[in-house]
């Protein structure tokens, strides 16, 4: 039996049918709260939409796959779709676009958890999740933010916004989407089908994930993609002072007025790092 669909698309900074459609695919969090930072810049360029995953949903891969690019369907009709995913709906945007390779007009794939599965150290905090007492667990989640994140680039707002959206994450939803993490491979995926121009945004500074390692692996992958450093970032990159996603989509040819008509090419190889100037 099918799965119940669950989630739903909200629109941040209210709805713009003439533009764009933007959909961000949250990390951990499910919510999509954590965008509005980012939103506030993309609003003039894009119709945004942000998925959120109720924290109580269980369903797979495979099922959230079939949920989101019905809900994109829905939405943009013939409208260029721009999909953007971090960290955990990184995962999520490459299962979407290898369901339907021609869904995305523009791929963005923000420090990727792709790579969770490769270290031993994670699977052991996916299978003790779902056994630590609920008193540690809350804990936990405050001992791993300077890992999450690179706190000193974080203002006070965006910090407090941070631990309210770990701590809104129940343990089931946590165990749940860490063992997602665990279960998840590129190599099924066929990425070479993908149509878009991909922009792989890695932190260098990410003490949660090897970010560029992966963007390079992700690039190798992909038929057309671009790798921005943020030389200075941790994983939460999108939450900190100074990183605008507009201004590095636009430095590297990928807000709607920039793109030529036509296909979209972008030049790049596994092995090419942009300058992230934008972002210092």
């Amino acid at each position: 039996m099918p799965e119940p669909a669950t989630l739903k698309l909200y629109a941040p900074a209210g709805k713009d049918p003439q533009r764009p459609l933007f959909i961000y695919l949250p990390g951990m969090d499910g919510s999509g709260e954590l965008f509005a930072l980012q939103s506030a810049g993309l609003k003039s360029h894009f119709d945004i939409r942000c998925l959120v995953i109720p924290g109580d949903d269980m369903s797979s891969w495979e099922s959230l796959a079939h949920q989101i690019v019905q809900l994109i369907r829905q939405e943009a009709g013939s409208t260029p779709v721009y999909l953007c995913g971090e960290s955990f709906g990184a995962c999520l945007a490459l299962r979407t676009v290898a369901l339907a390779p021609a869904l995305a007009s523009h791929l963005i794939l923000i420090n990727s958890a792709s790579s969770f599965h490769r270290f031993p150290w994670l699977h052991w905090v996916a299978n003790l999740t779902p056994w630590v007492a609920p008193p540690l667990y809350q804990g936990s989640n405050m001992i791993s933010l300077p890992v999450l994140a690179n706190l000193s680039r974080i203002g006070e707002v965006n910090r407090q916004a941070l631990i309210r959206a770990m701590a809104a994450v129940t343990q089931s939803s946590a165990a749940w989407r860490l063992a997602l993490l665990s279960q998840f491979r590129l190599e099924p995926l066929r990425l070479h089908r993908v149509t878009a121009p991909t922009l792989l945004v890695a932190s260098l500074g990410d003490r949660l994930l090897p970010s560029l390692e992966e963007a390079q692996r992700l690039a190798t992958l992909l038929p057309n993609p671009r790798i921005y450093p943020l030389p200075h970032s941790g994983h939460a990159s999108l939450l900190e002072d100074g990183v605008n996603l507009g201004a590095i989509m636009g430095a590297v040819g990928f807000l709607p007025e920039d793109a030529p008509k036509g296909a979209i090419t972008t030049e790049s190889s596994a092995e090419e790092i942009r300058p992230a100037s934008v972002a210092s």
